[in-house]
């Protein structure tokens, strides 16, 4: 008997140590809140990141497209000797949706305005002025400054233009 009972005791030892209390046999709503929680923080730490990623590419996409139109401008009026003919809209008509604007950038202190054009490129506007100056016999500064809404509001006025990219290159004439 004595036996027996020191049989039974040591089972229900083993019994104790082997079974899981309820305490521990799962998750208090406390900590299942805390990993809600942490979740949650993660999630909304990650969509903010990819949000300014993709917002930071738009606006870079449209600061070289910006940066593109202007050199073409240039680079083609440079290659025209600084010509005061120089016409964008019939030398791109059909490549570039380009024309002429009563409105665009100011024309710099000291430089003889030529145009200023309105050009659609991939759903935004941008307005751009060209503008000359003779600095010494047979040398002209040409520039061109290009305005567009950095934000992509979709505006098709001059005025809500708020970024811009100026580009300024000599010629012999």
């Amino acid at each position: 008997m004595a036996r027996a009972k020191k049989l039974n005791d040591r089972n229900q030892l083993i019994m104790k140590i082997t079974s899981k209390s309820k305490k521990s046999a799962g998750l208090t709503f406390t900590e299942c809140m805390i990993a809600i929680v942490v979740l949650a923080i993660i999630v909304i730490g990650t969509s903010a990141y990819r949000y300014a990623a993709a917002t930071s590419a738009r606006k870079s996409e449209l600061q070289m497209t910006g940066a593109e139109a202007g050199l073409l401008l240039c680079e083609s009026w440079c290659a025209l000797e600084g010509s005061g003919s120089f016409d964008p809209v019939a030398d791109f008509s059909g490549v570039l949706d380009i024309q002429t604007s009563g409105t665009g950038p100011a024309t710099p202190s000291g430089f003889t305005a030529l145009a200023s054009y309105r050009l659609d490129i991939d759903d935004t506007v941008y307005f751009a002025t060209l503008s000359w100056k003779d600095i010494a016999t047979g040398l002209r500064a040409l520039h061109v400054e290009v305005a567009w809404d950095q934000h992509s509001s979709g505006s098709e006025e001059y005025e809500d233009a708020n970024k811009t990219f100026n580009l300024t290159t000599y010629t012999r004439i």
